[in-house]
């Protein structure tokens, strides 16, 4: 059995977007699990779109979520060299084997010909497409015109009657008449190859087994195909995946911040729940679970799982995902990625940011929404009395003026050096006994009176702790005072 050997050929333009990352993901998974090999090749032929640093933004983004390659640019390898920009000079002889062979020929049609071809094909209602004229040319004619020093394209010669079937793993076969099929270019006239002509010397040469791409790519499948025939080299296997939607109408955007990895990671993803999420984009385990490492990936993976449709990217799915993530942290590390997040709106120095980093991590889905929920520790912010209602815990502000009243003298008899959670705990459960109401009579108005917030990593005692005695006293005055 030949050995599975697939590649992602990503060019550098930029960042790195969600579909691009998934199709390196299923591409990775394919070869690992068939004990393969995983290739990287950069295919930066368009310079018009190249992009200074999108190299190195493709080799951080793979290493990043553990997409290590078996051979690359920077590792090297046995088919090498893995940048297409240095193979320019192996692909004009296989377009020139493909002449000599008769399946393709020189054109020589200048832009302003094809410019008026394209105009009456428009103008006729037909699908613009080179209408052949140098097809016929006679090697007498070709010879001169290029002595002559006239610039030429070679153009692939597609059957002019029949028909081309090539298969598909999520698809099935697929036929095309050749007649829908046009001669395209496979070497430009500055010399260089046409990326579809590039990636099938490539992906022969470098022994490519699997080749898994967008399904754009299936309307060219026919041409590569074709290729694969005249040169006599077996045809790999396809696997065409549906788009990534924000929306069954709409694209993921770069403007609205949800189309790159840099996105999700600047938004407080972790990255194992962005890979974790990306492969559920158009694939399906077959059981009920859809929580997977990589390692676990490799082992559950199977093209059949995957889609025809397009898939649907759902924020709320991927924040879900990770805060399942984020809640199998150990605490240590927990605390490592969330107290930079909790510092941008806490600057006190006398409170501990690791007892707030605990509070928090049963109730963080994302890391970025840390800030926001810490920020009255270092000041109380201006609230509504409104927030003292709450219809489950049965209060109002008027039983929750009566309740801060109560709690004030109870919080100021500790000791400052007993100001401890346990401690409050204790001394405020006893008033609740004291006074025969439930624990939320009095602990809801204080969570709000410290805190400002409806809701808060931790309760009121917590908070108490954390912010200190003083600062504990001085809020739960201005919350009699609003009260009042």
């Amino acid at each position: 059995m030949k050995k599975v050997r697939t590649r992602f050929a990503p060019s550098p333009t930029g960042y790195m977007h969600i579909g691009n990352l998934r199709t390196a993901l299923f591409t990775y998974l394919i070869a690992k699990q068939n004990d393969g090999d995983f290739i990287l090749r950069i295919e930066d032929t368009d310079q018009e779109r190249y992009v200074d640093g999108a190299v190195d933004v493709i080799y951080k983004t793979l290493r990043d979520v553990g997409l290590n390659w078996d051979e690359g640019p920077d590792v090297g390898g046995p088919v090498g060299p893995y940048v297409q920009s240095e193979r320019m000079g192996m692909f004009k002889k296989y377009a020139v084997e493909l002449v000599e062979k008769g399946e393709a020929y020189y054109c020589f049609c200048d832009k302003e010909r094809l410019d008026e071809v394209k105009a009456i094909q428009e103008a006729s209602g037909i699908m613009p497409m080179y209408d052949r004229h140098c097809r016929n040319l006679s090697k007498e004619e070709v010879q001169a015109k290029l002595d002559a020093g006239v610039p030429y394209v070679i153009r692939q010669k597609v059957p002019l009657e029949g028909e081309v079937t090539f298969h598909d793993a999520l698809y099935g076969d697929i036929t095309v008449d050749c007649s829908t099929l046009d001669d395209q270019i496979l070497i430009k006239t500055d010399g260089m190859p046409t990326y579809n002509f590039a990636n099938v010397v490539d992906d022969h040469l470098m022994g490519i087994s699997h080749v898994v791409r967008g399904n754009e790519y299936l309307a060219s499948a026919p041409k590569y195909n074709l290729l694969y025939k005249a040169f006599g080299w077996e045809v790999p296997e396809y696997i065409h995946v549906e788009h990534i939607m924000k929306d069954k109408q709409h694209k993921l955007s770069k403007r609205d911040g949800d189309a790159s990895y840099e996105d999700l990671m600047q938004k407080g993803y972790l990255k194992e729940a962005v890979i974790n999420y990306i492969a559920l984009l158009g694939w399906a385990p077959k059981g009920e679970n859809e929580i997977f490492s990589l390692e676990e990936l490799i082992k559950e993976f199977d093209i059949q799982g995957l889609s025809k449709s397009p898939a649907i990217f759902d924020p709320m799915k991927l924040k879900a995902i990770n805060g399942k993530y984020i809640k199998a942290l150990t605490p240590e590390k927990f605390a490592e990625y969330a107290i930079p997040y909790i510092k941008q709106t806490v600057k006190r120095e006398d409170v501990d940011l690791e007892e707030i980093s605990a509070l928090l991590q049963a109730r963080t889905e994302l890391f970025t929404d840390i800030p926001e929920s810490v920020d009255f520790v270092d000041e109380l912010p201006d609230y509504d009395i409104e927030l003292y209602t709450h219809k489950k815990m049965k209060t109002n502000p008027e039983n929750s003026l009566d309740s801060l009243k109560a709690v004030l003298p109870v919080l100021e008899a500790i000791d400052e050096n007993d100001w401890t959670i346990d401690n409050i705990h204790e001394k405020l459960f006893e008033l609740i006994a004291q006074k025969e109401v439930k624990n939320g009579i009095i602990l809801w108005p204080l969570r709000v009176a410290v805190s400002g917030k409806a809701f808060t990593p931790g309760g009121g005692i917590e908070i108490c702790h954390i912010i200190g005695k003083q600062d504990s006293i001085e809020r739960i005055k201005k919350g009699i005072e609003k009260l009042s």
